[in-house]
């Protein structure tokens, strides 16, 4: 359903997905099947009350580069599960999440996304699987 397509055409389908794209002001940087990496420039809005980036922020990046991967050669896929570990704060001002897919079966995808910002730092790693409906 999405990809199988150029960037911009990923752009346009999934800017539909307004919290990320607009409310956490998410983008797409590269698609190609099975694979996406996506940034998030970091906000005032997305500190805790503890002045570090909050992990709900962290999760909705890497969730969003799963679903921009698990669909990109399939019918609607959303994510079934997901597992997220934190590893550290940023001190970067853009944070990326790159999702790759491990294994896709018949509707069940496996992916591994790793958040890292734009120091170099390791943030977070979280697996997911998809489900494609």
């Amino acid at each position: 359903m999405y990809c199988n397509k150029t960037l911009e055409q990923a752009r346009e389908i999934f800017k539909k997905d307004v919290f990320a794209t607009e409310q956490a002001g998410i983008e797409i940087d590269a698609v190609s099947i099975g694979y996406a990496k996506c940034s998030m420039k970091i906000t005032p809005k997305h500190f805790n009350a503890g002045g570090k980036v909050m992990g709900g922020a962290i999760f909705t990046l890497a969730d969003f580069a799963l679903g921009v991967a698990a669909n990109c050669e399939r019918s609607l896929s959303v994510t079934l599960s997901a597992q997220i570990y934190f590893l550290g704060s940023t001190k970067g001002s853009v944070l990326y999440a790159e999702a790759r897919v491990v294994r896709q079966g018949g509707k069940i995808g496996v992916y591994e996304i790793d958040v890292y910002d734009d120091l170099g730092a390791k943030i977070a790693k979280a697996t997911s699987e998809s489900f494609t409906i």
